[in-house]
This record gives structure tokens, sequence and C-alpha cells, in this order.
């Protein structure tokens, strides 16, 4: 390792993979490296879906390791996925794997939390969008349950994999922000809410933000990953989306973003939260991020679509599906990408054509033609977004900047910047690696405020710029055919 730079290393979780990435800081210095990539494969049990959180942990431990074996490591960060938690028992053990957000167990709880707390009034107090597994309705559905009378500690996954590192405890505020129980403008706990729901708060443990720290790596931890003690733990922003929304490159205030992978997540950075029951209708959440600023955006299906579209298709090559789907005919047939119907795993090729069939669209048959159907509609939706969040928000944008897995779809890329009508900047891929590395950085006076840290990505990483073309007018047509059924 240079001596000009520190290493930290960025534990990441998706919905499909893990990794520990190993991030080096330095003056006008920034880069990545893979250290260890793992998968990150659900369980279905005859009680339903699960993650299997000890297969992750060992993966951590994994990567650790061979973090550890490229150079001495400064600080460890993790982030996650959202809103999903283990339980633990009075020992401190874990009472089962945490159940999915997939899962089914909270198909038609929201309805029953309404009855108590109207949702108007939810989203005032929590400035949340209406979610089926947001957290409050996955306590809502557990309440009953064996676990739950034994559960005397909730830990979110980020902090489960940080308490079994470091011993310690602590709910990290970016993730806690998507449980439904923090207030957005305070930053803190809805006390009265949870009363009125019957949550006891004191389940969780001690509110955290992204710079804190967090403890440092046990005994058995050094020992089992072979690092040289002492290793800090550090808190960062541990929603992952919080972590991408950090390594957004930005040279000013006036843009939008798009974090793409398994799930599209599009809005704005804002300081304070818009709490009005238009936004409720429109369906935008108001989570936390970094410094205390607003993720103020809408939860679109994503890549999802077409990664279980592949799936069924016995995972062909992605890059010739993609070339392939860039000769079909664009705006043939479009769906909606933020239907729930969609959530589920499991058939989506005929799901995709039986929604274009409802409809009474040109129905896709061909790869291809699914292909594009999705991408256009992510577009699409990625369009609506972006317009939706600056009228809510009176906060005008001139460029779109889509981070995460999604910049190597050069294709979506190139249909989003012309469905929006504005520029498109690509990059980083691994936004969440890098918002992780750098809060960290920060912690250590490595690097300055949020405007240095992109400052800096700026400088550092490869970026793509796609200026928007095509019809405008198609794509109204388009928008105007989806919001008329």
């Amino acid at each position: 390792m240079s001596t000009d730079t520190t290493a930290f290393a960025a534990v990441d979780l998706g919905a499909s993979s893990g990794r520990v990435m190993v991030g080096r800081v330095g003056p006008d210095r920034l880069d990545l490296t893979e250290a260890h990539r793992f998968p990150n494969r659900p369980v279905r049990l005859p009680e339903g879906l699960r993650w299997d959180v000890l297969g992750l942990y060992a993966g951590v431990l994994d990567g650790l390791r061979a973090a550890g074996r490229l150079g001495p490591l400064a600080s460890v960060g993790i982030d996650s996925w959202a809103v999903d938690y283990g339980l633990l028992d009075a020992d401190g053990a874990l009472l089962g794997n945490p159940v999915h957000y997939r899962d089914t167990r909270t198909d038609g709880v929201a309805e029953k939390v309404w009855a108590s707390v109207p949702a108007p009034e939810l989203y005032a107090a929590t400035g949340l969008q209406y979610a089926p597994f947001n957290t409050l309705y996955q306590l809502a559905a557990a309440r009953e349950s064996a676990q739950w009378a034994h559960a005397r500690r909730l830990l979110l996954v980020p902090d489960l994999l940080s308490h079994w590192l470091t011993g310690e405890q602590g709910t990290e505020l970016t993730n806690a922000s998507t449980t439904q129980l923090i207030d957005p403008t305070t930053r803190d706990w809805s006390y009265g809410l949870a009363e009125r729901l019957g949550v006891d708060l004191s389940l969780f443990a001690p509110l955290r933000r992204p710079g804190d720290p967090a403890g440092t790596l046990l005994p058995e931890v050094l020992e089992e990953t072979g690092l040289t003690g002492p290793v800090p733990v550090t808190a960062v922003g541990s929603h992952d989306t919080a972590s991408a929304v950090a390594a957004v490159p930005a040279v000013n205030e006036r843009f939008a973003y798009i974090c793409t992978g398994t799930w599209s997540l599009a809005g704005l950075e804002l300081d304070a939260p818009v709490l009005t029951e238009e936004s409720r209708a429109a369906n935008f959440t108001n989570e936390l991020g970094l410094d205390g600023t607003v993720r103020y955006l809408r939860n679109i299906m994503g890549l999802w679509l077409l990664q279980e579209c592949v799936r069924a298709w016995g995972d062909p090559p992605l890059d010739a599906l993609l070339r392939e789907a860039a000769e079909v005919p664009g705006l043939r047939s479009v769906v909606d990408a933020g239907d729930p119907a969609f959530l589920a795993p499991g058939r989506m090729p005929e799901r995709v054509a039986e929604a274009c069939r409802a409809t009474g669209q040109p129905v896709p048959g061909t790869p291809a033609e699914i292909t594009r159907c999705i991408l256009d509609s992510l577009a699409l939706a990625h369009r609506r977004a972006v317009r939706d969040a600056q009228r809510l928000a009176d906060h005008p944008v001139d460029v779109v900047h889509v981070v995460g897995g999604g910049t190597r779809n050069a294709l979506l890329c190139r249909l989003t910047a012309d469905a929006c009508g504005l520029p498109v900047v690509a990059g980083p891929a691994e936004a969440a690696a890098l918002g992780n590395v750098l809060v960290q950085a920060r912690a250590r006076g490595l690097v300055g405020d949020r405007a240095g840290m992109r400052g800096l990505l700026a400088r550092t990483q490869e970026l793509t710029r796609y200026e928007p073309g095509g019809d405008p007018a198609a794509w109204q047509a388009a928008a105007d055919r989806l919001a008329a059924r």
C-alpha cells in the first residue's frame, strides 16, 4: 500500500450478493479494490422467506481476511439494504434468521396499522412512503409470534453484523429512518407515534449517526480474520442508498439522483422533509442521509424485473441481450415499474407479458422484446419520479446522476436521459462502497464536507455523460398512455 494513502474496508451487502471492498484515500486519490464477493441467497423455509444471515456473516469474515492481505486497515464500515432486522433474546442470542422483506407475512397488515393511525397521520409523523415491507408493518406482523415474546433487542441487518464483529449495539440513523418510526424533522424516534402503535422503542439500541464510532473488532474476530488490532468499526450510512447518495459526484445542488440496482431509488437530496398530503399521495419517502439531509425519493422496482427475467431464461449473456434489445423499436409496450404486482419472485417474463396484454398493448414475446419493454418502462418511471420530485419539493434540477450497478447498462442510461429530457451522468458503479469509504475517511479527517467528498469523486471516478435525444413527443405519449390505465 502506498504510504500516502489510508485503507478502509467497506462491507457492502446487496439483495443478491455481498462484497468487501478496500478503499484507499489520499490527496486526490480514491480507488476501490474488491477483496471478496459472495452470494446472498434467500432461503424459502416452511414458515416463509428468510435471509441466510449466518452465511452473510461468514462472507464478511472471509472478506475481512482477504482485505487484510492487501494491507493494514484503518477502519471497517457496513452498509446493506433497509427495513429487515434480527431479534435477540435476553442472552443476546439470535432468535432465528431475519425475515426477507419479500415474504408475504405483511400482506394486509398496513390496513390494520392504519386503523390505529390513519395513513395521512402516519406520513405526517414519519414522512415514509407506503411499502408493504416497511419495518413498522413487519413488527405488527410479528407481534403474536413466539420469537417476539422472547425478543429483548432488535437490530437492523447492518447493526446486527456490526454487533457480532464488536460486541457493541447501536441503531444507525439512515437505516432507522426506513423503519417508519423516525421523525424526519427532529431526526429522532417518533415517541408519540410509537406509543399509539404499541411499539416498545426500548427494543432498539441507541441511535448512531454516520461517522460515529461503533466499537472495535473483538479478539476472536481478529483471530478469525488474521487482522492486527485494534481495528475500529465506524458507523457509515448503513442504508446502502444513503451511502450511494453520499457518493453522487455532483458539482452543485441542482441535481437529481437515481440509485440503480435491484431497486431504482429516484429523487433529490434536501435539507428538510416534504410532508404534504400531495407528497404522500405521490408515494414519496423522506429518508435520512448524511449530515441530516433528507433523501426525498420514490422506490421503483428497478432492475429486479430484468434480473428475474434473465434468471427465468437460464442466465443468457447480458451484453448480447442488451444489444438485441437496443434494436427493438422503443415504447411499443410499457408497464408500471412501480407496480407491487412485480414484487414477488417467479414467472417474471410471463407477468410482464400479461400486464401488456391486460392493457391492450402489443405483447412482447422474445427475450429482447421483453427486455426493451422493461428498460423503456424503467426510464419512464425515472422520468416521472424526477419530475414529480422537482414539483413537490420546489427544487429544480439541471442534471440526473445515475449511480450503482445500473450505470453499467448503457441502454438504460441513454433511455433515462431521453425520457427525462436532461443530461445523465452515469457513475460511479460502486457508489455505496465509495460512500461507505468516504464516511470512514471523513471520520479520520482525511476528507472534508459533502462538497469536498463529491469533488474528490468527480476528480477520481470514471463518469459517462449521456445527452438527451430521441423523440420527446413519443416519450410524452407513452407516459400519457401509462397514466391513463
